[in-house]
């Protein structure tokens, strides 16, 4: 019952031991005392919270922000000790904010148990009582045989047993665990495989003994004891006979394996990376602004406890005749008293510090993230993906970025290989319909002819069909399967029946390549391979594959020719083929690889080795003792491949296309425009990622390219670091691009960072190639780390990105073609590159704007609140009489105030979105963080301390001496003077958003005059009935007055007039004096504006009728808030359903090139609303 509970409470840690023992189908010894190890179940848990678990563990997390801990304790303060407001006044905002934000963490917890339920609950077969039987997937044990068909994805990680071919192998694709969307093969040991019925394998006795589960992918070390006959028999177990939980079946028709780590012990679980909390510089500001607000609430707390004790310091003020000490006040200790005191004037001014501050900005980024999804100009209609925000939290970062590092392979280009050209022996030959032409030279045979290829070219071919591990989907999925000859769809056959997976994209293409000029590879069975030579059948026997690694960087078969001789072929990098070529045209091939990755084609090489049979036999020993050492198989492994492929006779080459994707250049060329500098991140070889650099904008001709590349040592390294350096200072009009690879970026980082990241910041635009995953990561992390600390943005699209897009501060997936675990581990994903520019230079532009108004805003009407109260300490001897009634108190943060910015924080544009992304220059007046600087928080702050003293000392002048200003001659009292502060205040605060706001819908107008009616009308209510639940009702009545009084009406009016009119004049002429380029793009935006339907208008109503005095039009035209001079509109009959001006730029489309330009007739608006 107790490990049951800490299960539920997330504090039972698993069990450990050094390895474990797996009973295939469960058969436990029945003798001697066998203990079973405990394992997880197999259900996947990606929730945060449980049932259980959820109040503590959120409140906990909650308290842990200082502004919730810190009304915390006022409340607590509020309920011990005799403090002027009630605890309700702290307790209830404090309980609302801790709900909603509670509201909001469960019911995104409650999509993850969704989700997880899915998984869980999943339909799966497991061989159990000799029978399959279906069950769940969170069901599976540890030890289980389980049954996955074809496209399944596998449930467990199984240790394969047997499948439905003969050789008990079968091919995966691992695209959502590594990205990548080859086909591997995967095997069953010989004395399983044979067990292909649920009898044999209920018959089957076998211990599994392996490791304990590690999150390494590719490290799997185990053994399976098998018992025939009495006898044990041993094999070892690796990578290449475990199936991952996440990987799915292709080209097999079923699998049977045993369940060997399950649920969260599975890989693809342990490789789920605790992501960690990445903070906005908004909310690092926002912080920052609350401790220099605790600092002046402090302040006032201990200066108001000062001035209380030096004026009671004359005894008449210390105790009046009327309010007389009782016995156990004069016998106080005076620290104690001092320090009540103190603690009553905190409570009393706490509300300087915006707790909803908290949960607005929370409502706001949670309601504001939809706008992304929901914009259409992120929709990619081929694949049917539209954007995806997978946390709300960095919106307004995407209008902080500084430096974008981007994934060139999937990222940039399509990852869609196209065949271009090839060189065979020395010539170069491009595909024109299908044939092989040699440079220079036209496709001028007739059509249907039969090309001719002489030996060379014949050879060539054949080795790009024969040297591969593709596997062929077939749209009968039964043809392979079952009796007859394996190769006989070979006759009839189609293209259209059959489909290439390849262990890689240029795999393939070259494949289909060779399949288009006439030599077609159709299948393989076992140990054959079948090539149809212009419709000509042709069997290779398979005698050994040499698999590619990241060492060797080539792999190779060896085959049995149809004639009986035994030859090699080989592909690879030039730099792992041309050194151990001894004939062929080397020097031509060098020349024409070099050609080929200067113009963006990715290379490779291929070429063969004849084998006489006294060669072959010497072959075959040593690959055959290198596979079955049992100590050290990987090194002899490696030296009987060097043995092997040498004195090579080279072949040829092939370039091979990775198309752009659309408008990439367009994107980056904006993205500089915008000041955001862009570094490309790829794996690719120098050259051939230079020439893509060069086609897709990143480097300009005319750019001064710099390289550090191929340095051997620190020295090298530091001295050509200086030379560069040298070069930059003295070329001081030039741009610079440098070029860096991997192995002298891992030397640059190791001892001279600084030097390097002088380097790169004075260069233009950044590549470096060759480079590993964890290096991309750490090129992120030094720039992040630099004293200047910019903001950085990741985006690419396979596995081998997540690090460097986990380590960004913004990092963004492209739905691409190398699986999902980028887009799953990013805040962001998009299905193109090119939609990153309007994602940055409008979404992130009008996110950074929202929020950072927001904010200010916040702690502007939360001065203009409480100030007032301090005032008022000074006129009633610092008493810690309240200002306001504890009503007033709680609700101006939670209703009075609070919708408009709200709205404000999701509907406002500054400027149209297709200025902003006409004009990528707008994009710097808002970087740095400028919206926050220290110089607009003091602005903001101080017209808060401004508009208090007018509103205090204002209400205190206009009633001066003679309070009779009633009509009846009834005096006003205090709570009086209170109220009309405080009605004053709301309505100041409520219309100095208006003039802050440049975009308005019908939506601002409803919830800021919704708001003053509010007031006005729960004012009436609360004060003008007796309410039996209130125990005092000081307000009863006070509201009613206060209205009736002309007197109090004129205050009202002077005093708001008199606050908002100096910003109305300050924000006129700073727009004809000093304007910033974004005003000068709202008059810009203008022109556009007048081209829309009237409905969409500020100053234009549906009747034509204009909604604007000369005076208000010339107001607000110099506010930017009307830019339309339409004397005569008429509403489109198709009126805009918000109502106001365009809605949210999500629902807005973005005129291609080649639509027509916005205007009057296809907008359906009357021609007089075009100004000349």
């Amino acid at each position: 019952m107790l490990r049951w509970i800490r299960q539920q409470l997330g504090f039972d840690p698993p069990h450990q031991s050094d390895t474990r023992t797996v009973y295939v189908a469960n058969r436990f010894p029945q003798h001697g005392h066998y203990i079973p190890q405990r394992f997880a179940d197999n259900r996947i848990i990606s929730s945060k919270y449980t049932i259980w678990n959820f109040v503590p563990k959120n409140l906990f997390e909650q308290f842990r922000r200082i502004a919730n801990f810190y009304f915390l304790i006022i409340f607590l303060v509020q309920l011990m000790i005799d403090t002027p407001t009630s605890p309700v006044t702290s307790g209830l905002p404090l309980f609302f904010v801790i709900t909603v934000t509670a509201i909001k963490q469960g019911y995104e917890d409650w999509l993850r148990h969704k989700a997880d339920n899915e998984v869980n609950g999943a339909p799966v077969f497991v061989v159990r009582s000799g029978s399959l039987v279906q069950t769940r997937s969170k069901n599976i044990r540890v030890g289980d045989i389980v049954r996955v068909a074809k496209d399944e994805t596998f449930p467990a990680d199984l240790v394969l047993l047997s499948s439905d071919r003969a050789d008990g192998t079968c091919h995966i694709t691992t695209a959502s665990l590594d990205g990548e969307t080859n086909l591997k093969t995967h095997y069953s040991v010989a004395e399983t495989s044979v067990c292909q019925s649920v009898s044999q394998l209920e018959a089957l006795q076998a211990v599994v003994e392996c490791q304990q589960p590690e999150s390494d992918l590719y490290r799997f070390v185990g053994r399976i004891t098998v018992t025939q006959h009495g006898e044990e028999i041993v094999r070892p177990l690796g990578p290449e006979n475990l199936l991952l939980r996440g990987a799915r079946l292709k080209n097999t028709k079923e699998i049977f394996g045993v369940a060997v780590y399950t649920g969260m012990e599975s890989k693809m679980a342990l490789n789920y990376k605790c992501k960690s909390q990445k903070r906005s510089a908004v909310e690092k500001s926002m912080n920052t602004f609350l401790i220099i607000y605790l600092g002046i609430l402090l302040f006032e707390a201990v200066l108001s406890t000062i001035l209380k004790y030096a004026w009671q310091a004359e005894e008449k003020w210390d105790e009046p005749f009327y309010n007389q000490k009782t016995e156990q006040e004069r016998n106080s200790s005076p620290i104690l008293k001092f320090i009540s005191d103190f603690l009553a004037f905190l409570v009393l001014y706490n509300f300087i510090i915006p707790i909803s501050l908290y949960v607005t900005v929370e409502m706001q980024k949670f309601l504001g993230s939809f706008f992304i999804g929901w914009d259409l100009d992120l929709y990619h209609e081929e694949s049917d993906q539209k954007a995806q925000v997978n946390t709300s939290d960095l919106n307004e970062e995407l209008g902080q970025v500084e430096y974008v590092f981007t994934d060139k392979t999937g990222t940039l280009t399509e990852n869609e290989m196209q065949f271009r050209e090839c060189s065979i022996n020395g010539t170069k030959y491009r595909e024109v319909n299908g044939k092989l032409v040699p440079e220079g030279m036209t496709d001028d045979s007739p059509d249907g002819s039969t090309p001719h290829l002489i030996g060379e070219e014949l050879l060539f071919l054949k080795a790009v069909s024969l040297c591969h591990t593709v596997q062929i989907s077939y749209d009968q999925p039964d043809c392979l399967v079952g009796g007859g000859d394996p190769f006989s769809h070979a006759n009839g056959f189609s293209s259209s029946h059959m489909e290439y997976y390849a262990s890689s994209p240029d795999e393939k293409a070259l494949v289909e390549a060779a399949k288009r000029i006439g030599v077609a590879f159709t299948g393989s069975s076992g140990e054959t391979m079948e090539i149809k030579t212009f419709g000509k059948s042709e069997r290779y026997k398979l005698l050994h594959v040499l698999e590619f690694d990241a060492d060797r960087r080539r792999m190779s078969v060896i085959l049995q020719t149809p004639s009986g001789g035994k030859v090699l072929f080989t592909k690879g990098a030039e730099s792992a083929i041309l050194p151990f070529t001894t004939s062929g045209e080397i020097e031509k091939t060098r020349l024409h690889v070099d050609e080929f990755a200067l113009k963006g084609l990715r290379t490779l090489v291929v070429a063969c080795r004849h084998f006489s049979p006294e060669e072959y036999i010497d072959v075959d020993r040593r690959l055959n003792a290198a596979r079955t050492a049992l100590q050290q198989r990987e090194e002899r492994l490696q030296e009987a491949f060097s043995y092997i492929e040498r004195d090579l006779q080279l072949l040829g080459a092939t370039g091979v296309e990775d198309k752009l994707q659309d408008k990439v250049q367009e994107t980056i060329e904006a993205l500089r425009l915008a000041g955001i500098k862009v570094w490309v991140l790829t794996g690719d070889k120098h050259e051939t990622a230079v020439s893509v650099s060069l086609s897709c904008g990143h480097f300009h001709r005319t750019m001064n390219i710099l390289e550090l590349l191929q340095q051997r040592s620190d020295n090298e390294c530091a001295e050509q670091l200086r030379r560069l350096a040298r070069r930059i200072k003295e070329d001081h009009v030039i741009q610079h691009g440098l070029v860096v690879d991997g192995a002298s970026l891992s030397l640059a980082l190791r001892e001279h960072e600084k030097l390097f990241m002088e380097v790169c910041k004075n260069c233009s635009a950044v590549l470096c190639c060759r480079m590993a995953p964890l290096q991309k990561a750490k090129v992120v992390r030094l720039l992040k780390t630099s004293p200047e600390k910019p903001i950085t943005l990741a985006i690419g699209d396979g596995a081998n990105d997540v690090s460097m897009i986990q380590e960004a501060h913004v990092g963004i997936g492209i739905m691409g073609k190398e699986g999902r675990q980028a887009v799953r581990n990013s805040d962001y994903a998009i299905a193109r590159f090119k939609f990153l520019a309007k994602l940055l230079l409008v979404h992130g532009h009008f996110y950074y704007i929202r929020i950072a108004t927001l904010v200010q805003y916040f702690f502007y009407k939360n001065v203009c609140f409480i100030t007032p109260q301090f005032l008022y300490q000074f006129f009633c001897l610092f008493s810690q009489q309240t200002l306001y009634d504890s009503v007033y108190l709680t609700l101006y943060n939670i209703c009075f105030t609070s919708l408009p910015i709200l709205v404000y924080s999701l509907f406002e544009q500054l400027v149209h979105p297709h200025v902003l992304q006409n004009k990528p220059g707008l994009y710097r007046d808002i970087s740095k963080n400028s919206l926050l600087s220290f110089r607009t928080f003091l602005y903001w702050t101080l017209l808060g301390f401004c508009h208090a003293f007018v509103f205090f000392f204002g209400s205190y002048i206009l009633m001066g001496e003679d309070t009779t200003l009633m009509g009846n001659g009834q005096m006003f009292g205090n709570w009086t003077f209170g109220t009309l502060v405080f009605t004053v205040m709301v309505i100041t605060v409520t219309l100095k958003l208006a003039l802050e706001t440049n975009f308005w819908t019908w939506m601002n107008h409803f919830v800021t005059w919704g708001s003053i009616a509010f007031y006005f009308i729960f004012s009436l209510f609360y004060g003008g009935i007796i309410w039996p639940f209130l125990h005092t009702q000081d307000m009863y009545f006070v509201f009613v007055q206060l209205l009736s009084s002309g007197s109090a009406w004129f205050a009202i009016i002077i005093i708001v007039i008199t606050c908002l009119f100096p910003d109305v004049v300050k924000k006129v002429f700073y727009r004809h004096l000093q304007p910033t380029s974004t005003q000068k793009s709202q008059s810009l935006s203008a022109s556009q504006a007048q081209a829309l339907s009237c409905v969409e208008s500020l100053c234009c109503y549906q009747h034509g009728q204009s909604g604007c005095s000369r005076l208000a039009r010339f107001l607000e035209q110099m506010t930017g808030q009307c830019q339309t001079s339409a004397n005569h509109c008429h509403a489109s009959s198709r009126s805009n359903r918000w109502g106001g001006r365009r809605r949210q730029e999500t629902m807005i489309m973005n005129p291609d090139e080649s639509s027509p330009p916005l205007g009057v007739k296809n907008l359906g608006c009357s021609p007089d609303c075009v100004s000349p």
